[in-house]
């Protein structure tokens, strides 16, 4: 079995793609949002201790090493609110943490919108986290793979994994083609879309000293993540999944470029 290379140039474009957008975003905004680098750094810090390392001990612990509840997580209904759940509370959490340490520093004596640059800073670090570490480091693993396959060095390069592991990962490697690079493309992006919104949610929030934010956040973050569950779970088709991601990923990011839009309107008035 051998991957295309049409599907290998696919799957290096969406990878390529996923990888730039968000520097590009920060670039991009950076001048007419005001961006301090530190809200970014912040928003990769927090993915990488909430969601890649806490959050993974808690699936590891829950659904692995504790016979009692990997059991009761078997279940669909239980493992779809688990999983929507984990997510939302993990990172939003660190969000809501990490926000209310940066308005310390960048919150006070400045009207709401005018700051919403802090929470677009760090949406994009905490989403461009998100992207880099389960997005493009995954993809470049199986491109990788796929080129190895080619050559017929697959099993040589992975001598040490087990025969159904190794199984699986020719059977993945075997499905691969341009549409699921279009869906690596179209999830990763959404998701940095949705990063944003409720990044730039919770900073308004915390700014405004609401005690609701941090339930709501929660909510919204374990809502946009039911849709993947119930995939996992075999009750929602992928192409349903991706079809509503899709579009509520454009609504976000309209909703944002129009905030984005009325920021580089009001600077001139600002600086004049």
């Amino acid at each position: 079995m051998t991957v295309s290379p049409f599907t290998l140039t696919c799957l290096s474009l969406a990878t390529l793609a996923v990888a730039a957008v968000p520097i590009l975003l920060y670039r991009r905004l950076r001048e007419p949002l005001g961006f301090d680098r530190r809200p970014a750094i912040a928003g990769i810090a927090v993915f990488a201790l909430f969601a890649m390392v806490i959050e993974r001990a808690l699936n590891d612990y829950l659904l692995r090493q504790n016979p009692v509840t990997s059991a009761w997580l078997m279940q669909p209904a239980v493992f779809v609110v688990y999983g929507s759940l984990a997510a939302g509370v993990c990172e939003e959490v660190g969000r809501f943490i990490a926000m209310r340490m940066l308005l310390k520093r960048f919150g006070r004596g400045r009207p709401a919108g005018e700051s919403d640059g802090t929470g677009f800073a760090y949406g994009i670090g905490h989403g461009g986290a998100e992207a880099w570490m389960i997005g493009v480091l995954v993809q470049l693993q199986w491109i990788v793979f796929a080129v190895l396959e080619n050559r017929g060095q697959l099993d040589g390069y992975l001598p040490n994994v087990p025969e159904p592991a190794m199984m699986r990962i020719h059977l993945i490697l075997a499905s691969l083609s341009p549409t699921t690079a279009g869906i690596f493309a179209l999830e990763r992006l959404a998701a940095l879309a949705f990063q944003i919104g409720l990044s730039v949610l919770m900073w308004r929030g915390v700014r405004a000293g609401w005690r609701g934010i941090l339930p709501l956040a929660v909510g919204l973050h374990a809502l946009i993540d039911v849709p993947a569950a119930l995939f996992q779970a075999h009750v929602l088709p992928l192409a349903v999944v991706d079809g509503g991601y899709a579009l509520a990923g454009v609504a976000v990011a309209g909703v944002l470029a129009k905030r984005v839009s009325e920021a580089r309107a009001a600077r001139p008035e600002r600086a004049a």
